[in-house]
């Protein structure tokens, strides 16, 4: 299967990175700085002899190589800086994404389309609404990564391997989020019977200012080595059709009581891309939190050039 990744700065070079050290051979590298994706897909294509793997990655600022592809990734986008919040950079991304979007449809009619850009949520229902694709083969990264940053400050806590843990945090990807203590396992035990609730509210609090911490300590740039990571996750799951449950932002059309709105929830993700949006028997409390978390999501929507 040809993989297409669309931005090759330092979260769409590493994710084509770890897709080749998964085994996928097929590799397109898109960015529209000339020379920026060819010179990665060069480095990358040095690496084979030592690394004792077979693969073709082609490098290109001309977006016509997406074609063919069976999953495209886009991470095109400005990243950002110390002080900025993703919704910040909502004007000029979809501007970004909207030429993107435009060839994606002329090339790759058929394509599962995972969306990175930030801010995810709002961009995944752009994508969505312009594509106009089945509702399953557009959808947004998003909370897979928020839950793996939850289980990595549990784990801190707890002083146990990661492994150990089966986060869940559902919402917007951003301030909005909602890690839930309740239905996180620590080796099949819920957190909330592990920790108290001031505990619970310092972790969850990390959680969500993880991204802009790890922005202001940069400097330059964001996140990229797990955001990767959460790509090549979600890859892996349509690839193999391993109807694996993993969080993503997801255009609802009913589930949880919610329409016309893209955030994240956990997902069966196989070949068909999201095959199912899993329901949480969600308290009154959460259900409350997640409404308002989507109708924040959805404020946003007129300043998208829709």
């Amino acid at each position: 299967m040809k993989i297409s990744i669309i931005g090759a700065g330092n979260v769409g070079s590493t994710a084509a990175l770890r897709l080749i050290q998964e085994g996928f051979a097929d590799i397109a590298l898109i960015d529209v700085v000339k020379g920026l994706a060819q010179g990665k897909a060069l480095d990358l294509e040095d690496a084979q002899a030592l690394v004792k793997y077979n693969f073709k990655i082609e490098g290109s600022d001309d977006i016509n190589i997406i074609r063919g592809s069976g999953i495209i990734v886009i991470t095109a986008g400005l990243a950002r800086k110390p002080g900025m919040s993703r919704e910040e950079l909502l004007q000029k991304n979809s501007q970004i994404l909207k030429d993107i979007l435009l060839n994606v449809k002329k090339l790759t009619a058929e394509a599962i389309v995972i969306i990175v850009t930030n801010p995810l949520d709002i961009m995944t229902y752009f994508a969505s609404k312009a594509l106009g694709y089945p509702k399953q083969r557009v959808f947004g990264m998003g909370v897979s990564l928020d839950a793996s940053r939850f289980a990595n400050l549990i784990s801190k806590e707890l002083n146990i391997p990661v492994t150990d843990i089966e986060p869940i945090v559902i919402g917007s990807h951003g301030e909005g989020m909602l890690p839930l203590a309740r239905f996180t396992k620590v080796k099949g035990v819920s957190l909330d019977e592990l920790l108290d609730d001031k505990k619970i509210e310092v972790l969850v609090n990390k959680t969500i200012n993880r991204g802009a911490e790890i922005v202001s300590l940069l400097g330059s740039g964001s996140a990229y080595f797990a955001p990767s990571a959460a790509i090549t996750s979600i890859v892996r799951a349509i690839a193999k059709d391993e109807k694996r449950t993993i969080g993503c932002s997801a255009m609802l059309s009913g589930e949880y009581g919610l329409k016309d709105v893209c955030m994240g929830l956990p997902c069966r993700i196989g070949k068909g891309g999201i095959e199912q949006v899993v329901e949480l028997e969600l308290s009154k409390e959460e259900k409350e939190k997640l409404i308002t978390s989507a109708e924040k999501i959805k404020a946003q929507y007129k300043e998208l050039p829709l």
